[in-house]
């Protein structure tokens, strides 16, 4: 009996990657916006504080601590997609996970391809979560970096003018 997957027998493992590797960008996008949500809550309630003060060495100082903790979050993420392929059993080295996920995540796509077949395509779904991920920081970046413009011209203003 000539079927449709017969014809076509790499649809069923592709299938099989696009729902797992969807699934896990899900897991680790939820993560990253909970955890991005509360850097960028924090940062805001305590600048705004500090604004009000007029304690503006303080804004500075929160923002380097936002900054840490973004960085952070996305080492994470890439430790993530490190235990994931570990526990599905696609790499047999935990270092190689890490250094896999990591050149997937970044796009820079500086290790070599160690998926096996039928596997391949998960390295789109990590390098997808990081290009969501890194958009998503930079917005918020960009947010608190105008806070710190404002903290900025506040304390040194008259300096320059």
């Amino acid at each position: 009996m000539n079927t449709f997957l017969s014809n076509y027998p790499f649809l069923l493992p592709l299938l099989k990657e696009i729902l797992v590797g969807t699934f896990l960008l899900l897991i680790i996008l939820i993560y990253h916006g909970s955890a991005i949500n509360k850097v960028t809550m924090r940062f805001d309630r305590l600048t705004e504080n500090n604004l009000a003060k007029k304690q503006y060495s303080w804004v500075f100082f929160h923002l380097y601590v936002a900054f840490n903790s973004l960085a952070l979050i996305h080492i994470f993420e890439v430790l993530l997609w490190a235990v994931f392929l570990r526990l599905l059993g696609l790499v047999d080295d935990t270092l190689t996970a890490i250094i896999f996920s990591g050149s997937c995540y970044t796009t820079v796509g500086f290790a070599p391809d160690s998926l096996p077949y039928g596997w391949k395509s998960l390295a789109f779904f990590i390098a997808f979560t990081g290009l969501f991920s890194l958009a998503w920081t930079t917005s918020a970046m960009i947010n608190m970096t105008n806070v710190y413009r404002q903290a900025w011209r506040a304390k040194y203003q008259h300096k320059y003018h």
